[in-house]
């Protein structure tokens, strides 16, 4: 990971509230932008899984899968065009991001309002230790973690595991656990009513595309889709936050500024990916301002390009991040078990 000299991090780091107020100014959203966005991303979709099902339907089954994981990569846009309106920032009128979100939480499998409602909550407690749970990756610090029961420590590891989070978790959080309210929203009757209309549209859509095409091809166009956009969602929200001098602190010396900017990373994706993922590895200046539409994002960088070294990670680099599990508060940094265990020999 690249990362600016200890000198200009700290003039960054202590000028986050400055640049809150500096971003200002890119806030303002297009709304020709927005439909054009939203149009050049949805209609690609849909165009190609009707070519997926064409391919099946002609007896072509294997090539169905190159259409699909292609649509794959438009249904994750499609999710930052709704992340985007969950901010209120893709359309300048509050009902038509709303709207737009609801409508695309139905293709995303993912009940808008209710996001909305946790989102707001990791965004106001980003690296704060004491308000962990909602939204985030789960995360132990070292003490709290060594303080678990064996069985514990198993369940913990199996959660942390590569194949289950993004993997098997991926699948969990999208196909089932969504489709019940998020959170707090459980004890709500009002938190119910988000998943549960989108629950009935996406039975709706599946209903009648199984009608219109037959259970196999849908599912054989479908699972793909669905399978490798969660996965790529959940591996781009862990890279966002989930990297070695990331920053997590107690509530007395927790700056929610800090924590934007010093807490997100900037996930330097090539060309083609950053617009697939609606440029959201540009993360740490969308914790700062998430107001501001992900199609101003680069453009931030562009015109303060003292913001680009900040936190930097290219698509090699975040490999290094899978191993990472743990919160070492002596070091204020994420480590993996065995340096945990390492860093413990020694201590002892």
């Amino acid at each position: 990971m690249t990362h600016p000299s200890p000198q200009h991090s700290h003039e960054i780091s202590g000028e986050a509230r400055g640049w809150v107020k500096l971003l200002a100014r890119y806030k303002r959203p297009s709304d020709p932008r927005g439909i054009f966005e939203t149009a050049i991303t949805l209609l690609p979709f849909l165009a190609l899984w009707v070519l997926a099902w064409a391919a099946i339907y002609f007896g072509y089954w294997w090539l169905s899968f190159i259409p699909s994981l292609i649509a794959a990569g438009f249904l994750v846009r499609l999710f930052m065009i709704q992340h985007d309106c969950g901010h209120g920032s893709f359309f300048s009128n509050r009902y038509v991001n709303d709207w737009v979100g609801r409508i695309i939480g139905v293709l995303t499998l993912t009940p808008y309002d209710a996001w909305r409602r946790n989102h707001a909550i990791h965004h106001a407690s980003t690296g704060h230790l004491e308000r962990r749970g909602i939204g985030d990756i789960a995360t132990l610090t070292v003490a709290e973690y060594h303080a678990l029961s064996f069985w514990q420590r198993v369940g913990y590891r199996l959660y942390r595991n590569p194949v289950v989070l993004f993997g098997f978790g991926s699948v969990y959080l999208f196909v089932l656990r969504h489709r019940l309210p998020l959170g707090l929203d459980i004890k709500k009757v009002t938190g119910w009513i988000s998943p549960m209309a989108t629950n009935l549209a996406i039975a709706a859509i599946v209903t009648g595309l199984i009608w219109l095409v037959g259970l196999g091809p849908f599912l054989l166009v479908q699972i793909p889709i669905t399978l490798l956009a969660a996965s790529i969602g959940i591996w781009l929200f862990y890279v966002q936050h989930q990297f070695d001098e990331t920053f997590w602190a107690p509530a007395g010396a927790w700056n929610p500024h800090e924590a934007a900017l010093q807490g997100s990373s900037h996930y330097d994706l090539p060309r083609i990916l950053r617009w697939f993922t609606g440029n959201i590895g540009v993360h740490h200046v969308h914790h700062l301002s998430s107001r501001i539409p992900f199609y101003r994002l680069r453009q931030v960088l562009r015109d303060h390009p003292e913001l680009t070294s900040v936190n930097r990670l290219t698509l090699w680099q975040s490999l290094s991040c899978i191993p990472l599990a743990l919160w070492d508060e002596k070091r204020k940094r994420l480590v993996s078990f065995s340096t945990a265990k390492r860093n413990s020999k020694v201590s002892g």
